[in-house]
């Protein structure tokens, strides 16, 4: 399955949740969208519920579905904590989210087209690849070249602000991922637990 392009509005409500996180998705119209929506109380079934959450959080990241999957099982492999958390944690490392948490772009949608744009360094070095796993310490910055972009402007000088796992310059547009984050830091409206069923039932 590819990766979803479509309204992202549009598909937080959908799904029922807001899919940047800040809950504008939902102020006007906190329903489904369609002529049925706001009158749409299909109870879903455990297999649906299952499949609501994965799709909630894979669209909350903006993965295709085979990245999803083979993160899930990367976090498997992790010795200590459990796999829901420890999947969630993986995601936050994803260089197209650090970017978008250092708020140097608006949505992950917009932090990863300036990834893929070869805007973004890590520790002084481009990197293009917006699964790129940021380890603690790692330094982020945007390239010399790239520091009058209008969107990294805007978006870094128009924060409120950012996560107390990352540190952020506006000066000079760096920043890091000082420590990986702890669950409660994390989407309160995701239930990883069903993540985790959802992918043990496919075995």
């Amino acid at each position: 399955m590819s990766r979803y392009t479509g309204p992202s509005w549009k598909l937080s409500r959908r799904l029922g949740i807001s899919l940047t996180e800040t809950g504008k998705e939902l102020q006007r119209r906190p329903y489904a969208p369609g002529q049925h929506g706001p009158n749409n109380r299909k109870k879903l079934s455990e297999y649906g519920l299952q499949l609501q959450e994965k799709q909630k959080l894979r669209h909350m990241y903006g993965m295709s579905e085979r990245q999803f999957a083979t993160l899930f099982k990367k976090a498997g492999k992790i010795k200590e904590g459990k796999h829901g958390v420890n999947f969630m944690i993986l995601l936050e490392q994803r260089l197209d989210n650090v970017v978008y948490r250092l708020g140097l772009a608006t949505t992950r949608r917009q932090a990863r087209q300036l990834v893929n744009h070869g805007h973004i360094t890590v520790d002084g070095k481009r990197v293009d690849i917006p699964s790129y796993s940021v380890s603690v310490g790692q330094v982020i910055s945007v390239r010399e070249k790239s520091r009058n972009v209008e969107v990294i402007k805007v978006a870094a000088e128009g924060i409120f602000g950012r996560p107390d796992y990352v540190s952020f310059d506006v000066e000079t547009l760096t920043g890091s991922l000082t420590r990986l984050p702890q669950r409660e830091e994390l989407s309160e409206n995701i239930d990883e637990a069903l993540i985790v069923e959802y992918y043990n039932k496919l075995g």
